[in-house]
């Protein structure tokens, strides 16, 4: 079931939280939503998900309209939230048949799900224990199960690894791209490594606009970062290599990589390649190079790139 979000505008007094956006998410897809607090993420996962009327635009999740039939979108949508409210004193199998009895689940097939929940999720050691009782990481995959209860189309999770260690947010990780075989997921985090491991497509909103849209290695190549190389030359002195490198044509800047001997970044001038020309340089001074390696831009500066004014 995609979703279409087409011009969503939502304004609190004068300030617009989100201003005018538009993308689609194709069924089998990931999207990984990212953006500095304030940019509009969760807004415009609550004007999906119907918790928020926006200002304007319209969002149709399959054919169904969130002003004409938010009850159905309701009845297709998982959603969990950052903050994952849960009824802490209630066992965890009591929560997921409560969850499932919300959602209008028949009462013949509210079992299977749970029991099929529980399984998915790795509850199996925990169904019997009060919420309270639950580590950080049970209590996400709890709420991960309520939002898959009703086995939605659609699935939006607001930041679902906050909080989490490493093991548990790769087993999050790996339960949430299990998911998404089958199914439309929006995924936002803070933590861009996960995204990129996780998501198929990235989405960056700042200030309420989409800023970039694509692949992670797509949003990199569009990035405004020069080439960057990494090199290590022996048999030559530090100083003498370092200037030699400085007065190529196609060099930008030159810097020390501190922990390694006789090793440089290099940054290239704007739409040109350094490679050819210290490969040549190293011949001409009769110096051995032992690396050359070009650096892509890191997800991190893509971002900061494109959310820094």
């Amino acid at each position: 079931m995609n979703i279409l979000v087409e011009h969503l505008t939502k304004i609190y007094g004068t300030q617009p939280a989100v201003d005018d956006i538009s993308f689609e998410v194709r069924t089998g897809e990931i999207l990984g939503f990212l953006g500095p607090n304030g940019a509009g993420k969760t807004t415009t996962m609550k004007a999906i998900t119907t918790f928020l009327e926006p200002s304007g635009g319209e969002i149709k999740v399959g054919d169904f309209s969130i002003h004409t039939q938010p009850q159905e979108i309701r009845k297709n949508i998982g959603y969990l939230p950052e903050n994952n409210p849960l009824y802490n004193e209630m066992p965890v199998v009591d929560y997921l048949y409560f969850a499932g009895a919300m959602h209008e689940l028949p009462k013949d097939k509210i079992n299977e799900r749970i029991i099929h929940m529980i399984s998915i999720c790795g509850l199996e050691g925990e169904k019997h224990k009060k919420i309270s009782e639950l580590s950080k990481g049970y209590k996400q995959r709890v709420g991960l199960a309520q939002a898959l209860i009703h086995d939605p189309a659609v699935l939006i999770l607001d930041e679902p690894t906050s909080g989490l260690d490493p093991n548990q947010i790769i087993e999050i990780r790996d339960l949430i791209r299990r998911i998404g075989k089958k199914k439309t997921v929006i995924l936002s985090s803070h933590i861009l490594a996960e995204v990129e491991a996780t998501c198929d497509r990235i989405l960056i909103i700042n200030k309420g606009k989409i800023v970039a849209d694509g692949t992670a290695d797509e949003l990199r190549k569009k990035s405004k970062g020069n080439e960057i190389i990494n090199v290590t030359i022996e048999d030559g002195d530090k100083n003498t290599i370092f200037e030699a490198l400085k007065s190529l044509e196609t060099v930008g800047l030159v810097d020390f990589i501190d922990h390694k001997e006789n090793a440089f970044e290099i940054q290239s001038l704007p739409e040109l390649s350094s490679r050819r020309n210290v490969f040549n340089l190293c011949i001409s001074r009769g110096w051995v190079l032992t690396e050359m390696k070009v650096t892509e831009a890191k997800l991190e500066d893509v971002f900061r790139e494109l959310t820094i004014s």
